[in-house]
């Protein structure tokens, strides 16, 4: 394979987990900037991040999000390379309605009602990941902890808020 029908193939393998991923972000920013002043307001516990943290953590997972889904995209098709896509995607729908629950709606609850499933949904294609392409699997760490920490953090905002 020629070195243009190398990038154009990856190009092609990229195209749907990068633009799942960076819609993902979009909804989410969507529903969270005019409800800043919302979740201002709000009683947060001790270990709750600066509000500056958010972005470039987020950024930061959904690049590694998008790269780890591409590198098992362009896997041979199996069905173990299926299920992880279903997991992947799975995930990445309730990760883009969670800001719509919480910061939306203005519900600590309602978006805990998301993050539980997804997190676990998170443990599970990361381990997906990890026996289809080690690498993959590593990228999606830091998103394991991050949700793992902000299922903590919801559930404490829900619970100083009224929950």
């Amino acid at each position: 394979m020629s070195e243009i029908g190398f990038w154009q193939r990856n190009a092609r393998i990229a195209a749907l987990p990068v633009a799942a991923v960076v819609a993902a972000l979009l909804l989410g920013q969507f529903a969270t900037f005019p409800n800043l002043a919302w979740h201002a307001g709000l009683t947060k516990p001790p270990f709750n991040p600066p509000n500056w943290l958010f972005g470039p953590v987020w950024t930061t997972l959904y690049v590694l999000m998008a790269y780890a889904a591409f590198r098992i995209a362009r896997l041979s098709p199996s069905p173990a390379r299926r299920a992880a896509l279903v997991l992947f995607y799975l995930q990445l729908a309730l990760n883009a309605a969670w800001p719509w629950m919480f910061f939306g709606a203005h519900s600590p609850l309602l978006g805990l009602i998301n993050i539980v499933p997804q997190v676990i949904l998170v443990v599970a294609t990361a381990t997906v990941f990890i026996r289809l392409d080690r690498i993959a699997g590593i990228c999606l760490l830091p998103l394991v902890a991050w949700v793992g920490f902000a299922t903590v953090l919801n559930a404490a905002l829900w619970r100083l808020n009224g929950g």
